[in-house]
């Protein structure tokens, strides 16, 4: 069956610049979109940043915008989110997850999520 493990979260100050990682199996990856989404307490999830199959095309939420890097590596099956300038308002669970279409995307498969906690 389809997995997708995140890691790579945990308790980061301001302005520190955390990698989270996904780990997908089960699926061809390189036909699928990789998205993150995130979901602070007491809020709606929220999509984060999303990348093509091919690692051609990608976009962002604009409260991430210049702070946060999507990329992919087709032959490791893997999807990071780089972040960079860590705000408090970054604090949420990021949510890993896989769409077989672009546009528009139908999220079929989710991680389990992994905690970043921003403190200043």
């Amino acid at each position: 069956q389809v997995q997708l493990v995140e890691s790579g979260g945990g308790s980061v100050q301001v302005g520190g610049s955390p990698r989270l990682s996904c780990a997908a199996s089960g699926l061809t990856f390189s036909v699928y979109t990789m998205g993150w989404f995130r979901q602070a307490p007491g809020k709606e999830r929220e999509f984060v940043a999303a990348i093509y199959g091919s690692g051609g095309g990608t976009v962002y939420a604009d409260s991430v915008k210049g702070r946060f890097t999507i990329s992919r590596d087709n032959a490791k099956k893997t999807v990071l989110l780089r972040m960079n300038s860590l705000k408090p308002e970054d604090t949420a669970v990021y949510f890993c997850a896989a769409s077989r279409s672009w546009s528009p995307p139908n999220w079929s498969y989710w991680g389990q999520g992994t905690q970043v906690t921003v403190s200043s």
